[in-house]
């Protein structure tokens, strides 16, 4: 800086950064487009074979990323800030933080714990499912959803579904649908896409991830799914709008990456991926067994790897820190989630084996009328 105020009109030539200057050389940037390209195409045929089958969704409808939670955000970036959204209550944080950081939330009431601009959709009561009333639910642009969801673990069936779907047509909503943990559901009444049911296409856009599916949080892959068919109100297709962006903001998921996913999608390879999906299946069978022992009304463990816990008349952190302090055992508050999770709390099955042990006997130990404590409140 001294020197360009010393002398403003020199050309400074820099000999002191140690990195090359001139581009790779055409011939191998060339060979690495094309092992990109072949890579790509191979990935989104491998999703759509082992996904969407019958489904008639081709692989130029699935565009390969960097995870999930990173596409709900092009996602909003794609809808924009002047769009109404709606979320489930309780439900993952990032549909909530990515409508404020993209502006559609309006301001925070303290009062109500909500955004006054976000519709949340109830689903904090077993006596629903944990599925929300469609009847009392708004119009809005967009309608975020998860199956099987986080944190309840619910797995919506077909039949619900096929309600949300009716829904989002009638209203003239897109669904965003996150399926992280489409892997999990043992139920065959639930569908592990939207897509399974009859008219999704053309109101629905698929969010996915190989972080829960094989371990890959570290890795970062995951696809979304964006139908021909969906189009906006004018008529245009969404898709065209969506492959810009992911074409602007984003550069591509890593090969070695896509090459784990193309090993994950192998006969071998999903068959080691379906043995430790029922591993933590297992594990939260132990843990869902602990709680009922305990006489708490326990959801979840079923269809994905998540129990929601019921503590009535509680405050989900007042348990966590309860649970913490005589067992060590983390957990995580209800309350995290949405007001909806209030007298929840949330329990992981991913452990090992030996750690889901050791916890079921602290818990069964040091709890061993906590059941009873709570059905007091009932």
């Amino acid at each position: 800086m001294e020197h360009a105020n010393k002398y403003p009109h020199a050309r400074l030539i820099r000999l002191g950064v140690g990195d090359t200057t001139q581009p790779i050389p055409q011939v191998i940037s060339s060979a690495m487009a094309e092992l990109v390209e072949n890579a790509m195409q191979a990935m989104r045929k491998a999703i759509a074979e082992t996904f969407y089958k019958n489904m008639d969704i081709t692989s130029n409808e699935i565009f390969v990323s960097d995870g999930a939670q990173c596409d709900i955000s092009r996602v909003q970036m794609l809808f924009g800030s002047n769009v109404s959204v709606a979320v489930q209550d309780p439900s993952f944080p990032a549909y909530v933080d990515s409508s404020v950081i993209i502006g559609q939330a309006g301001n925070y009431d303290e009062k109500k714990c909500k955004y006054k601009k976000i519709v949340y959709m109830s689903c904090g009561s077993s006596d629903n499912n944990f599925f929300p009333d469609l009847s009392k639910v708004p119009r809005t642009d967009v309608i975020f959803f998860c199956s099987p969801n986080n944190p309840t673990g619910h797995a919506a069936s077909k039949a619900e579904l096929e309600r949300l779907v009716d829904f989002a047509r009638h209203n003239g909503s897109i669904i965003v649908y996150d399926s992280a943990y489409a892997s999990y559901i043992s139920d065959h009444s639930c569908p592990k896409s939207i897509f399974e049911v009859p008219g999704a296409k053309e109101v629905a856009i698929e969010v996915s991830s190989f972080s829960k599916l094989a371990g890959f949080t570290g890795v970062r892959l995951g696809w979304t799914v964006v139908p021909k068919e969906l189009s906006y109100s004018n008529g245009f297709p969404v898709i065209h709008d969506y492959n810009r962006i992911v074409c602007t903001c984003f550069n591509g998921a890593s090969n070695i990456a896509q090459a784990g996913g193309l090993a994950c999608l192998s006969p071998q390879g999903y068959k080691a991926l379906r043995s430790t999906i029922s591993y933590y299946m297992d594990n939260a069978k132990i843990l869902v067994d602990t709680f009922t022992s305990l006489r708490l009304n326990v959801y979840g463990g079923k269809n994905a790897p998540y129990l929601w816990v019921h503590f009535p008349g509680s405050k989900s952190w007042d348990i966590f820190n309860e649970i913490l302090d005589k067992t060590h055992i983390l957990t995580v508050p209800g309350r995290g989630f949405g007001y909806g999770g209030e007298e929840f709390i949330r329990v992981s099955a991913f452990a090992s084996r030996e750690a889901i042990f050791e916890a079921s006997a602290r818990l069964k130990k040091h709890f061993h009328d906590i059941g009873y404590r709570y059905l007091l409140r009932r």
